[in-house]
C-alpha cells in the first residue's frame, strides 16, 4: 500500500542564490553557499528526488513511477506521460535579480531540444521591501521593436514589473517574458523541464568575469507577443474549502485554508496530488499512520489514496496541485 511521500531536497547553487532556504525552510545545504533553488519534487534526469520517509526511503521518484505506474500518478496521468513524472516543485531564493528569460512551449521545445516546454506558477512565500517580479511587457510589443530594444540594451524599459509581498500568485505560461527580482523567496510549480532562454542579464559578469550567454535568436520565436501583459492572481479568501488558482493543460492548483480538522477527500481526482504548506503546520493522518508538514514542505499523495485527515495547528494555508484528466 502506497502512502504520502516526502523527498530529500536537491540543492542548486546559483550566481544569484542566497541563504534563506537553509535558514527558514529547514533545507540543510551543508557547506554549499548561494543556494538559489531546492528541487523538492523532481523527476528530471540527473536530479531525481529520493524518498526520505517510510519503507520506500532511498528510492527515487522515477523508480517509483516505473514500478507503481497509475497507482502512484493516476491512470490517466500515466497514460499521458508514461514513466516521466510531469511536474517539478522548487523553492527559490533570489538574493540578486535573476536574468530576464522566456521558456518555449511544447512544440518549440520538442522540435529543437526533444524536451517538454515549460509553463509554471509562482507563490511568493516571502519578499523584502521593494521586491518585484517581472511578468510580461508594460506595453504592446512586436518582434521588430523587441529586437531593436535588445540591440540598444534598453529591454528593461518595457518590462512589466510587479511589486510583490507574501502571498502573491502569478501564472507564467510558456512564451511569457519573466524574471524574479532580488529579495524574493517563492514556491514554483512547473512542467518537468529545465529549458530556459536567457534574453537579458543586467550586464552581469559570471564567476570568470565574462558576460553570461544570451539566447536572443532562440528566444525571438518563443516569446508570445500577442499576450504581452500578465497580472497577478487574486484568489478568494475562503476557509475550509477549495479555491481554484490555476487550471491549465499541465496542472490544476488550488488554495486550501484549514483551521479545524477535516477529511481531505481525494477520490474524485485521478491523479497524484502535491500538497505544500504555504503557512503553518499540519498533521496528516492516514490508516494507522501520519505525516507532518510545516511551511515550505511538500508531500506527494499517491493517486490510489482516496482520503486522509488534515489536523491543523491553528490556521494552515495549503497549495494543492494535480494533473487534470483530459
Amino acid at each position: 500500500m502506497l502512502y504520502p511521500l516526502k523527498f530529500k531536497p536537491i540543492h542548486k547553487t546559483k550566481l544569484w542564490g542566497g541563504s534563506k532556504l537553509s535558514r527558514y525552510y529547514r533545507h540543510d545545504a551543508g557547506e554549499l553557499t548561494q543556494v538559489g533553488e531546492t528541487w523538492d519534487v523532481s523527476g528530471v534526469e540527473g536530479s531525481e528526488s529520493e524518498v526520505e520517509n517510510g519503507f520506500l526511503a532511498g528510492n527515487t521518484l522515477n523508480e517509483l513511477v516505473e514500478v507503481y505506474m497509475g497507482d502512484l500518478v493516476g491512470d490517466a496521468v500515466y497514460s499521458r506521460f508514461g514513466d516521466q513524472f510531469p511536474l517539478l516543485v522548487k523553492l527559490i531564493d533570489s538574493a540578486q535579480h535573476l536574468s530576464i528569460q522566456v521558456h518555449p512551449n511544447d512544440e518549440i521545445a520538442a522540435e529543437r531540444h526533444n524536451m517538454s516546454g515549460k509553463t509554471e506558477m509562482w507563490y511568493v512565500l516571502d519578499a523584502e521591501p521593494g521586491a518585484f517580479l517581472v511578468a510580461g511587457f508594460c506595453c504592446p510589443m512586436d518582434k521588430t521593436t523587441y529586437l531593436q530594444l535588445v540591440a540598444e540594451n534598453r529591454l528593461e524599459e518595457v518590462l512589466q514589473k510587479h511589486p510583490v509581498s507574501k502571498g502573491d500568485l502569478f501564472f507564467i505560461p510558456a512564451g511569457c517574458v519573466h524574471s524574479i527580482g532580488a529579495g524574493c523567496v517563492l514556491l514554483e510549480i512547473q512542467q518537468t523541464s529545465d529549458l530556459t532562454y536567457r534574453i537579458y542579464d543586467y550586464n552581469r559578469l559570471d564567476s570568470d568575469g565574462q558576460l553570461r550567454e544570451l539566447h536572443t535568436d532562440l528566444a525571438i520565436d518563443a516569446i508570445d507577443f500577442e499576450h504581452w501583459q500578465n497580472n497577478k492572481i487574486v484568489p478568494a479568501d475562503v476557509h475550509n474549502d477549495v479555491v481554484k488558482v490555476v487550471e491549465c493543460d499541465y496542472f490544476v492548483s488550488n488554495i486550501i485554508k484549514v483551521d479545524k480538522p477535516q477529511e481531505y477527500d481525494l477520490a474524485p481526482i485521478d491523479s497524484f496530488v502535491l500538497l505544500t504548506v504555504l503557512e503553518g503546520h499540519v498533521k496528516c493522518e492516514f490508516d494507522d499512520d501520519y505525516i507532518t508538514l510545516v511551511d515550505g514542505e511538500t508531500m506527494l499523495i499517491p493517486a490510489e489514496m482516496t482520503s486522509l485527515l488534515l489536523i491543523p495547528t491553528g490556521e494552515v494555508k495549503l497549495l494543492e496541485v494535480y494533473v487534470k484528466s483530459e
